[in-house]
């Protein structure tokens, strides 16, 4: 059957064709051991879309993964209610009659082996043995972290909580304190953050120290990217130029879905949907690099975002300094700051100084400098995250480094006309 050129890449899907291993064989072979030892949490870090989640698919299955994530908890039984809807764990209310020494609560018809109720507001699967005769009924509470063990444990299946940053620090403590015992009874569980949260879980419960495989992932390398170009392309009967191939791969910016999406958009901006009978050559042009990059830009539309960004907080009466450009225009510190992070080469990460470098290169006299540019850093921030499930961009005040969360961002930024 003919290949498509959208089952060759396939950015925000498991890629086949092109999913490039040999850079992953350390970090798979620590991951395995890690299953086989058992007993221990998995940590893995990495940036945003650095394929984190394709990497343990491919290890794992997709059928014994149970993808969750520590956005939007506030209490750590959410993390397992997220577990328990996935795998058909039924949840809900039940009447408990105490009329024998010993009372079964169900919630699916079934008895569970272990205990996982205790006096509360919500029944589910269980035994409770508390000696209470007569023929009183009352609402029993679930106890997540048993039930979680008496489902999942020695399964085979894989708990994967992504953003274990984003669980407020306080619910943090008692999540670590939870997933040691879970471990302990044989749940298999990985945790994934970004990098400078690696260790959050570990502050969380300093227990789990020596009880922690830590796999880190980072940026991918631009040589590699070229991998995903070369195997996709050759399996499409398409002829990239490798100089090409170099440049989008530097503007992948260490992401290897971003890549998979630029390579796509660069068959689609080409007219190539199936593979041809006859070798199909690319143009070897930048006005044709451009028109894909621009293509792929609009599939991760940031145009409101940025608009917000560039205009900055609202003043209280006071305006903003005006600095005047080597393009001829004017611009405050917001607009420095965006366009100072557009400019080549394309980084997600941002030391002061490296930004205060690129600032100098584009202002043509005066330049914003110091808490100027830091609380800019600090607002911008603000404003990016603002009504977002997950932060795309950060301002670690403590290190003066802006980090850029979501590689779509810093692509659209260089490729849209909104700067």
């Amino acid at each position: 059957m003919t290949m498509r050129a959208t089952e060759i890449f396939t950015p925000g899907r498991t890629p086949t064709v092109t999913l490039v291993r040999e850079h992953l064989v350390e970090r798979r072979q620590a991951f395995e051991d890690a299953l086989e030892q058992g007993g221990m949490l998995i940590s893995i870090s990495g940036p945003s879309k650095s394929g984190k989640t394709v990497f343990v698919k491919s290890i794992t299955g997709a059928d014994n993964l149970i993808a969750i994530t520590g956005a939007g908890i506030t209490q750590v039984e959410q993390l397992w209610t997220r577990v328990f809807h996935q795998i058909g764990t039924p949840i809900g209310r039940t009447e408990v009659n105490e009329s024998s020494e010993t009372s079964t609560v169900t919630a699916n018809g079934k008895v569970a082996g272990s205990v996982v109720v205790a006096k509360g507001e919500a029944g589910i699967s269980g035994a409770l043995a508390n000696g209470t005769k007569g023929a009183t009924t009352e609402t029993q509470a679930i106890d997540f972290l048993q039930l979680l063990i008496a489902e999942v444990a020695g399964t085979g299946l894989v708990v994967f909580i992504d953003d274990f940053h984003y669980i407020p620090r306080d619910i943090q403590v008692e999540a670590a304190r939870q997933i040691k015992e879970a471990i302990d009874k044989d749940v298999i569980i990985v945790c994934a953050s970004v990098p400078y949260h690696s260790e959050d879980v570990l502050r969380a419960n300093s227990d789990l120290r020596g009880r922690v495989v830590s796999i880190d992932f980072d940026y991918w390398k631009p040589s590699t990217l070229s991998l995903i170009a070369e195997q996709g392309f050759a399996e499409l009967n398409a002829e990239f130029d490798n100089v090409a191939i170099s440049l989008i791969a530097g503007e992948a910016a260490g992401s290897p879905q971003l890549m998979q999406s630029i390579c796509l958009n660069s068959c689609f901006q080409a007219g190539i949907r199936d593979r041809p009978d006859d070798l199909f050559k690319f143009p070897n042009d930048r006005a044709f690099l451009n028109a894909a990059c621009n293509r792929t830009a609009q599939s991760a539309d940031y145009s409101s975002t940025l608009e917000k960004l560039n205009e900055g907080p609202k003043t209280r009466g006071t305006e903003r300094n005006q600095y005047r450009l080597k393009d001829g225009t004017v611009g405050d510190v917001y607009a420095i700051i965006l366009k100072a992070i557009a400019l080549s080469p394309p980084t997600l990460h941002f030391r002061y100084p490296e930004l205060q470098e690129r600032i100098k290169n584009i202002c043509e006299d005066d330049t914003p400098v110091g808490s100027s540019v830091t609380g800019a850093c600090l607002q911008i921030a603000h404003l990016a995250n603002d009504g977002l499930p997950k932060a795309i961009l950060e301002w670690d005040h403590r290190e003066d480094v802006l980090n850029i969360r979501d590689p779509y961002l810093l692509f659209f930024m260089r490729w849209s006309e909104a700067l």
